[in-house]
């Protein structure tokens, strides 16, 4: 029996399948780094140590010690079936009949650095920048790919002292596609530990960035809020509809609503700055979502939009208004199809920032 097992980012971090499939293997199979987030669980076992580039030596190592009777652990960092072990063996394995293995996933580094970051992660892709096996093409190509999809792109492997031309075209195809304010998040192992940091798309270059980094690039929803990066999905909070947003949305069902700056309005501008009045009150209100500025005003459970300009903006007003006349018939759809009405929220937020 062959365990492929994931040992994620630290001895803390591993689940007990795999310290129980360790302590049950009697030949461990390792690449040497690794070897010390586990060395509590290998005594009386043999333990063969091998390099980086070694992988497919330990690969066949596995199957030809599981083929003697041994049960063999084969020991990935993070999770095997992620630019893991799990990959190089399976690719072997067909060479051999009668081999019988279990995968046993661990942390990989995209939900351990998110776990350090707040909650980041939405629909996300993780890309490798190595291209020790993979041409620079496919990497420049999947990179696009997922930056155009609005996917959180969670990047391993993003530069060495000699390997700098993958993270260079990532970068310049992030900085074409993404808002240069996007948050992005650095989960960076040292000596001395983990150094988080949360930065910007467009100041990414000026922080430290080696083989032992994760990076999570956020999306169009993405946003930093009390040192926490994240990427809502959009839950509805109740909330009884003012009485004045009522009125204000009585005339808008009725096409008397006001459309452009309202500069007669004595509050105007009151985001100080120009701004579209055509939705002096939120449809969306309260969205409880901070990506266009929004938040909540502690203990008092009023959602302030004092710092969002983005409902003001001509391009938003333009989106909103193609569908919104459909969703709202009567004012109590801003209750009943605030789903909906979210959903729309999302799709013009990704087509306007």
């Amino acid at each position: 029996m062959i365990s492929i097992i994931g040992i994620g980012s630290s001895p803390e971090n591993m689940s007990i399948r795999a310290r129980k499939a360790i302590k049950d293997s009697e030949v461990i199979i390792t690449y040497k780094t690794y070897v010390k987030n586990i060395e509590d669980l290998i005594e009386g076992k043999e333990v063969i140590l091998k390099g980086m580039g070694d992988e497919i030596k330990r690969a066949e190592l596995a199957i030809q010690k599981s083929k003697e009777g041994k049960k063999v652990a084969l020991i990935s960092s993070g999770d095997p079936g992620v630019f893991g072990m799990g990959n190089v063996l399976f690719q072997v394995i067909g060479k051999y009949s009668g081999v019988e293995v279990e995968v046993i996933p661990g942390v990989t580094a995209a939900t351990y650095a998110a776990s350090l970051l707040g909650a980041p992660l939405h629909d996300f892709a993780v890309v490798s920048l190595s291209d020790i096996l993979t041409p620079i093409s496919e990497i420049k190509r999947k990179v696009r790919a997922a930056a155009e999809g609005d996917f959180i792109i969670t990047i391993y492997n993003p530069l060495s002292k000699t390997r700098t031309q993958p993270f260079e075209e990532a970068y310049k195809i992030l900085l074409e596609i993404r808002n240069p304010e996007t948050p992005v998040g650095i989960v960076r192992s040292t000596e001395d530990g983990v150094e988080v940091t949360l930065t910007t798309l467009k100041d990414l270059k000026s922080h430290v960035i080696n083989m032992s980094t994760t990076l999570v690039v956020g999306n169009s929803m993405t946003y930093v809020q009390e040192g926490y990066m994240i990427t809502p999905r959009g839950y509805r909070v109740s909330y009884l509809q003012h009485e004045l947003a009522k009125e204000f949305y009585t005339k808008y069902i009725a096409g008397e609503g006001q459309t452009g700056p309202n500069e007669s309005c004595e509050y105007y501008p009151c985001h100080n700055h120009a701004q579209n009045c055509t939705f002096c009150y939120c449809p969306f209100y309260p969205c409880g979502d901070g990506s266009t500025g929004g938040k909540w005003i502690k203990d008092k459970d009023v959602w302030s939009c004092q710092d969002c300009e983005w409902i003001h903006q001509d391009k938003t007003v333009e989106c909103i208004q193609a569908k919104l006349p459909e969703m709202l018939t009567e004012v109590d759809d801003l209750t009943n199809n605030k789903k909906k009405l979210l959903k729309l929220r999302r799709e013009c937020i990704y087509k306007t920032k």
